[in-house]
């Protein structure tokens, strides 16, 4: 089987595009620092790079589309949700800045030819609090209401969001498939899917491969990682057996090496990275890349 992803590269049975978020090394993501770290991913064979939004204008989408393209990679970008973007339970200002970021990131995605921005597009990150059933529901239909004029801007500009499940420990309103599926079941597909991201769905799901498949097709994008926020490979998670899931489902588009380091205070502090996740950080992508190439031809559906 072969299927063209929204990124422009090829997949093949068993074989996905591979790509790295720029957190691996750096935040925020500037300029200068993406024009150092494009050509030494691309020279080690990656074939997209994940660009993090954590402010507009922390980097130039103009420039980055040239830096992406004169190194042969494709993009993908990160919605962030940091402190007092909120879209469920929090004034309508604060509600309505949040949907102007969102759709400034849609023009960023459009602008370097990314076809997702992914992320927690609901709560802030760490933002915790307790639900009965009937108040989870009720948050949920708000996230939908919140959420359509988002998607709706996000469909005319040929772009999905790719809303993120989290682990419990960085929030309370979407934590498994099925929560995230129940949030956005009124909106269109066309517009909206899922950002798996493996290091949540370790903590999260009690099986990874058959969450995976009940994702299935509104799978919009993927993120992968070690157990321990690693690399992929010498790690917990069955790989075979979740890339046969993804093969399954009928993905199509890159599988995102994310990880942070530990040299930025904040960065560390918010990911929780409290040592050196690897000889270091170029090793933590190169190694990762070479895991997940390395198991895709063996992987079997």
């Amino acid at each position: 089987m072969t299927a063209t992803t929204g990124t422009g590269t090829m997949r093949t049975g068993g074989t996905w595009p591979v790509g790295v978020n720029t957190w691996v090394w750096t935040s925020p993501l500037t300029d200068r620092s993406l024009a150092e770290i494009a050509p030494r991913v691309a020279g080690w064979g990656f074939n997209v790079l994940e660009l993090p939004v954590e402010h507009l204008g922390d980097w130039d989408p103009h420039h980055a589309a040239h830096v992406l393209a004169d190194n042969g990679l494709a993009a993908s970008v990160s919605l962030v949700m940091g402190e007092g973007r909120e879209l469920v339970a929090a004034p309508a200002r604060t509600v309505g800045a949040t949907q102007d970021y969102l759709r400034a990131v849609v023009d960023v995605a459009h602008e370097v030819g990314a076809p997702v921005i992914g992320g927690p597009a609901y709560a802030s990150v760490g933002r915790t609090w307790r639900t009965t059933p009937r108040e989870r529901a009720d948050a949920y239909a708000q996230l939908a209401e919140h959420l359509a004029p988002v998607v709706e801007y996000a469909i005319a500009a040929g772009v999905v969001v790719g809303l993120e499940p989290l682990n419990r420990y960085e929030t309370s309103l979407i934590n498994t498939v099925d929560q995230a599926l129940e949030a956005i079941g009124p909106l269109p597909a066309r517009g909206i899917g899922l950002m798996l991201d493996v290091y949540h769905m370790n903590i999260e799901e009690r099986d990874l491969p058959a969450a995976v498949e009940r994702a299935g097709a509104r799978i919009a994008a993927v993120q992968v990682c070690g157990n321990d926020r690693g690399a992929p490979g010498g790690d917990g998670v069955d790989w075979p057996a979740l890339l046969a899931a993804l093969e399954r489902s009928g993905y199509a588009g890159p599988l995102v090496i994310e990880s942070f380091t530990a040299e930025n205070a904040t960065i560390a502090t918010a990911a929780s990275i409290w040592r050196p996740l690897a000889a270091s950080q170029d090793a933590l992508a190169s190694e990762g890349l070479a895991h997940l190439r390395g198991l895709m031809p063996r992987t079997q559906v």
